[in-house]
């Protein structure tokens, strides 16, 4: 099945990482946030406000190249967190539920938070505020121009000699 698209504009972000600070105060304290780069880093920064949380760790587990999954890849471990004890885990999307595997393998106590989530991966997270289906390409405004396209990074433009 071709992959439909799905364009997230900045305030629809916005609007969705404050409904999902909502569902997750009363969940709290908290005692910090581990950010899952590179997709959970603006959501956890709206979070980490609204819970007025000011600790702030991030994991890196690489596992998309593109449009393409890979074999996940911890590239910098959480290690503020230990378990997760305490900890709110905060990613954009959970879709096949490889990075979250991994994540919530490394920080088992921790509560994770999704602003998005795709059946495939929806029980492996605690909390998330929007499904959208299996074959849908979320494009994140970090992703696009102006037109909901998508946009290599600047390091790959031509002439960039990567």
């Amino acid at each position: 099945m071709a992959p439909q698209y799905y364009t997230v504009t900045w305030d629809q972000l916005h609007r969705d990482a404050r409904a999902l600070a909502w569902r997750l105060i009363d969940a709290g304290p908290w005692t910090g946030i581990v950010a899952v780069t590179r997709g959970g880093l603006i959501p956890a920064a709206i979070i980490a406000r609204e819970l007025e949380c000011r600790l702030i760790e991030s994991v890196s587990v690489e596992t998309y190249n593109e449009e393409s999954i890979g074999q996940p890849v911890v590239t910098k471990a959480p290690t503020a967190a230990g378990d997760g004890t305490g900890f709110l885990i905060i990613d954009d999307l959970v879709d096949t539920g490889t990075t979250a595997r991994v994540v919530r393998k490394l920080m088992p106590k921790a509560h994770f938070a999704t602003v998005y989530a795709k059946p495939a991966g929806k029980d492996i997270v605690d909390t998330f505020v929007t499904e959208v289906s299996q074959n849908t390409w979320i494009l994140f405004p970090w992703d696009t121009d102006a037109a909901p396209q998508f946009v290599a990074p600047i390091a790959r433009a031509p002439g960039r000699g990567t």
